[in-house]
């Protein structure tokens, strides 16, 4: 009788994918049941936006048990994290005074603080494991465990090494340049003949 059965089940399991989904009982439905989003604070944005890089970097994390082959304990993750940083000019605390007009309204110049980065925002769709590698003690674990940990410590690493490189980057000057030609032809449309602008690291209110 259980040998029947189970050929039973298995023959209905086969023929599920030739009943319609209205009629068969063995199809699957997909629901969302995810809460309301919350807004958990509101900020007055005073700032331009005015360069963004994206990144790709490679990390290779590899943890090793110090008495004990890599065969028995170790980890090692491959993990492709892309991302992208922005450059802004922070223009929330420019005073008065850093804006000079001549008598005869020609000429102006503008003093800005230097252009700042973003912190980097990582790719979650685009970003990936491509090798994982766990001894036998790990892989034990694995079954018994499960450890959020592994994919939290690459995506910080990836992060990392994408804002270093932002920073060794010429995003800030593109951002600058940026703002720079943004003013200029603002400016000028408002009757300015010479416009000058100056980022200074004592940019803003004085």
């Amino acid at each position: 009788m259980a040998m029947v059965l189970v050929l039973l089940a298995l023959l209905l399991g086969g023929m599920s994918g030739l009943l319609p989904k209205a009629a068969n009982p063995f199809a699957t439905e997909t629901k969302d049941r995810s809460g309301p989003v919350l807004l958990k604070s509101i900020q007055d944005m005073s700032r331009y936006e005015a360069a963004s890089g994206t990144f790709q970097v490679v990390v290779d994390l590899d943890e090793d048990a110090r008495f004990l082959p890599d065969e028995i304990r170790g980890k090692r993750t491959l993990f492709v994290g892309k991302g992208e940083v922005g450059a802004y000019v922070d223009l929330g605390n420019v005073g008065e005074d850093a804006v000079r007009v001549n008598a005869d309204r020609t000429e102006a110049t503008v003093r800005l603080p230097r252009a700042r980065l973003e912190k980097p925002a990582l790719d979650a769709e685009h970003s990936y494991a491509v090798a994982k590698q766990r001894g036998l003690l790990d892989r034990l674990g694995d079954v018994f465990s499960d450890n959020p940990n592994d994919e939290r410590q690459v995506h910080k690493l990836a992060v990392r090494h994408i804002g270093s490189a932002a920073k060794k980057s010429d995003l800030t000057a593109r951002a600058e340049k940026n703002t720079r030609s943004m003013l200029e032809e603002l400016l000028r449309s408002l009757g300015y003949e010479k416009v000058t602008v100056a980022f200074t690291n004592g940019g803003g209110k004085s």
